[in-house]
């Protein structure tokens, strides 16, 4: 069978962590990938069950940080029907669902003491004991567990146990992070540009300059974070080639800053990209005025009739700001402070009246 999953990339690191995958892929013994938090682990685990024998049945993973501790023994092991408050229906733990399969333990690291002892039970003893259940339930699990910790030193501290650490790191995996396999990025910023493309549009690509700048980069929340920002840029500046110096450092990742006023030193921004705004704000502008700033005037105007300009002359800008507060305070007490209602009489956006509002301190109800 062809896996469906891959870990990306051309890197050596990459590619021998691909092959040591297939390697292991048919041996039933416990695998423990440890590597920075973003760096693929679940991947590789997910990669490892596609290359088995088990790739038929479930590939089942579990945070084991991102379960309170009092619920996660129910959630790994299952319950039976009125073990505790709330238990209205038997529920099958995640173990038994992965029989068959892998189950991944991921942020294994996180797993408190009382679970370890649990869990180190199951794994000698291949079978599971549901709450509130009279049999034991047998297993047959490929288990991959995983974790960002440094382990070791977690069992000096007494946060680990040192058997469980045993019986777990029989055949370990570290993914390395993105800074030390720099040559990848290209190829995952192509993965992702592709990934991420909106519906009918070309994937984002990146000039000469911004792709060096995007492979010195280091990186630090690693594959995740790549991913991340490509979805980010895919989705403001859809099917377009990107500058690093037209975009606003609002949107770059800090480390990019630097690189980009350097950028702008050496040669002029020729041109801005043009941000695509989702769809549901495009439905917003559609149904809004197409001009509101000259709407505005000719309200005022309206309003004020043609004054007459006095001899010794006026700040236009302070008339006018003057007319506008007064224009905005009349509406908003005609519809009772309501802005919705107010910005349609007034034939603004209502983000805009509300920018108003605040300038002049008018008070309104939402």
């Amino acid at each position: 069978m062809t896996p469906t999953t891959h870990f990306i990339g051309s890197s050596e690191s990459a590619t021998t962590l691909r092959q040591l995958a297939a390697t292991m892929a048919n041996s039933n013994a416990t695998v423990m990938i440890t590597g920075e938090s973003g760096t693929g682990k679940e991947l590789l685990a997910r990669l490892l069950h596609e290359l088995s024998e088990r790739c038929g049945s479930n590939f089942v993973p579990i945070n084991c940080a991102a379960i309170p501790k009092d619920l996660l023994e129910s959630e790994l092991f299952g319950h039976r029907k009125g073990a505790f408050t709330g238990a209205v229906a038997d529920r099958i733990g995640r173990f038994e669902l992965a029989h068959g399969g892998t189950i991944f333990l991921d942020e294994i690291g996180d797993m408190s003491l009382d679970m370890q002892v649990k869990l180190l039970r199951v794994l000698q003893e291949r079978t599971v004991d549901p709450i509130g259940g009279t049999r034991q339930v047998q297993i047959d699990v490929r288990v991959v567990a995983a974790t960002h910790r440094d382990l070791e030193t977690e069992i000096a501290a007494g946060r680990f146990r040192e058997d469980l650490y045993y019986r777990l790191n029989v055949l370990p995996m570290v993914t390395p992070p993105l800074r030390e396999r720099n040559e990848d990025v290209a190829e995952l910023l192509a993965f992702f540009s592709k990934k991420c493309a909106s519906f009918g549009k070309q994937p984002i690509r990146f000039k000469a300059d911004f792709m060096a700048a995007l492979q010195k980069y280091p990186w630090p929340g690693n594959v995740r974070e790549l991913s991340n920002v490509v979805d980010r840029f895919s989705t403001l500046y859809a099917g377009q080639e990107l500058d690093l110096r037209a975009i606003p450092p609002t949107l770059l990742p800090k480390g990019l800053v630097s690189a980009q006023a350097e950028l702008q030193a050496q040669a002029p921004l020729l041109a801005k990209l043009e941000m695509t705004p989702p769809p549901e704000v495009l439905a917003e502008m559609q149904d809004e005025p197409e001009d509101e700033e000259n709407d505005i005037e000719g309200i005022i105007m309206l309003a004020q009739g043609m004054p007459t300009l006095p001899p010794e002359g006026l700040s236009l800008k302070e008339r006018m700001a003057q007319i506008e507060r007064s224009i905005i305070e009349q509406a908003l007490t005609r519809n009772s402070g309501n802005v919705s209602r107010t910005a349609k009489l007034l034939n603004l956006q209502r983000t805009t009246l509300i920018e108003k509002i605040n300038k002049y301190e008018l008070r309104s109800v939402a």
